[in-house]
């Protein structure tokens, strides 16, 4: 009888700086950002620490590819929309991206050392607020209050003590339950008349907001080339 033979062991995949950072994203999301270490990103892809340096420099470098790969995420301003169109297609995408990967929140404009997708990202939007109608410095002042409005939302979002609108009920009712009606009254309103209503979702306030700045834009624009 001839003796069984032991299944081949499955080939290492063979590390690159695509799949170290993509490894680095996963076990950010999956364990927050905190939890990156070079020594844990090791184990994850099956090598020493020290390997991983064949691939990064260091971890500023890792955090870097990191924030270039969510950029990458986040869709290109349209050559062919108009500005305003572009920028809130631009601001939902980037919105759904930091969703995604909320640990990235605070470290997308934190880079000294921005990636390919990074810049590229940055110059189709100046570009698209440029080819807009828009001077060198309104551009600026778009810009800047798109990405404060995103990132604090995103954030905010990210923060809140509920996800789903069964968490939302909970969270409402456990305060309103704790807060004598009479002494918030406002809030009391708000809540059972809003938040508490079918198809309430903390989320949508996003786009409302968006086309606030968006329309308030508009008429700067119009105002500064008048």
């Amino acid at each position: 009888m001839t003796p069984p033979t032991s299944p081949r062991a499955k080939p290492r995949v063979r590390l690159n700086r695509e799949r170290v950072v993509r490894a680095a994203v996963a076990l950010a999301g999956d364990s927050g950002l905190e939890s990156l270490t070079m020594r844990k990103l090791g184990e994850v892809v099956g090598v020493e620490a020290m390997s991983l340096y064949n691939h990064v420099a260091n971890k500023d470098d890792l955090l870097d590819g990191m924030v270039d790969a969510v950029f990458s995420e986040i869709d290109l301003p349209s050559g062919a929309a108009d500005w305003k169109t572009a920028m809130r297609e631009r601001a939902v995408s980037a919105r759904t991206a930091l969703s995604r990967h909320p640990w990235a929140i605070g470290l997308m404009e934190s880079r000294t050392s921005p990636g390919p997708a990074t810049l590229r990202h940055h110059d189709a939007v100046v570009g698209s607020l440029r080819g807009g109608g828009f001077s060198i410095e309104m551009a600026a002042h778009a810009y800047s209050a798109l990405d404060s409005y995103i990132y604090g939302f995103a954030l905010q979002e990210a923060s809140l003590p509920f996800d789903t609108a069964e968490e939302t009920a909970d969270v409402i009712q456990m305060i309103l339950a704790q807060s004598p009606a009479d002494e918030y009254p406002h809030l009391t309103e708000l809540a059972i008349e809003h938040v508490l209503q079918p198809g309430y979702d903390y989320g949508n306030e996003f786009e409302f907001g968006l086309d606030l700045i968006l329309d308030g834009l508009e008429r700067a624009r119009a105002r500064d080339t008048a």
